[in-house]
């Protein structure tokens, strides 16, 4: 089993396993990643996902031996429809629900990628990222040069890209690449933390605010605005924010409280 799954209340972990080749990711587990993504999405039960490698490794990016090896069997799909799955898997999918990258160890090239893909990045102090697949004339092709600059800016994105070189946890938190640096070991646990908050707050709205972000992202500022704005209303329609209303004059949530 290339990739397994745990749930834990209302949270299901994801964790690619591979760390015979530091969690490479091959033909076959990206399958299983965008299986278990898509079931983590169908699933009303579950509200908050993370995506962690075993071992020490976060993700090596996609198997180098099995693109050499020239048979195309186990090399990772290059499928030009964007519709279907990603070389890494899950990486096209717009998913309803948050992600949350636990990140250990190596988070290079298409492991980047994938960890680019998830709305939150927690990293081990020791942690380095980085587009590693430079040295080998391996581009990035699931979503590297397009999430990179929208997360970190343009100059820095390419500084990573045209280098290839090592991000320390530190300098990647420093950029807002990565949201949380925590002691070495401590990352799955940490996502574990917020991905419990996470799952606590009234849904609906979560989700739409969510949305409302990456659609409304690269367009024109006022249609952004009516965007965010009309799936609000939604929201408001529902009675999510009338009974969250009633719960705050309850007495619930009060000075700030979570």
């Amino acid at each position: 089993m290339k990739v397994y799954t745990e749930t834990k209340d209302k949270i299901l972990t994801v964790v690619i396993n591979r760390p015979e080749v530091k969690n490479a990711v091959d033909r076959e587990t990206a399958y299983e990643l965008s299986r278990a993504f898509r079931e983590f999405d169908a699933n009303d039960d579950l509200y908050v996902a993370i995506l962690c490698g075993e071992g020490d490794t976060f993700c090596a990016g996609a198997d180098l031996k099995a693109v050499a090896d020239g048979s195309g069997e186990r090399a990772n799909s290059l499928e030009p429809d964007m519709s279907k799955d990603g070389p890494m898997g899950p990486t096209r999918m717009m998913l309803t629900k948050p992600v949350i990258a636990a990140i250990s160890g190596y988070a290079v090239a298409g492991g980047l990628e994938l960890a680019l893909w998830c709305d939150l990045r927690v990293a081990d102090e020791d942690a380095i990222l980085g587009v590693f697949c430079r040295r080998f004339g391996v581009p990035l092709v699931d979503g590297g040069t397009q999430r990179l600059p929208r997360l970190i800016g343009m100059s820095r994105a390419l500084d990573m890209i045209l280098t290839g070189r090592p991000v320390t946890a530190k300098e990647a938190y420093d950029m807002g690449l990565v949201n949380r640096v925590v002691p070495n070991g401590m990352a799955r646990q940490e996502a574990e933390s917020i991905a419990s908050q996470i799952s606590r707050f009234p849904q609906r709205c979560l989700r739409s605010d969510r949305y409302a972000l990456y659609r409304g992202f690269d367009l024109d500022f006022n249609k952004a605005m009516e965007l965010e704005f009309s799936y609000g209303l939604e929201v408001i329609s529902s009675g999510e924010t009338i009974s969250g209303a009633k719960q705050f004059t309850g007495g619930t949530g009060r000075h700030g409280k979570f």
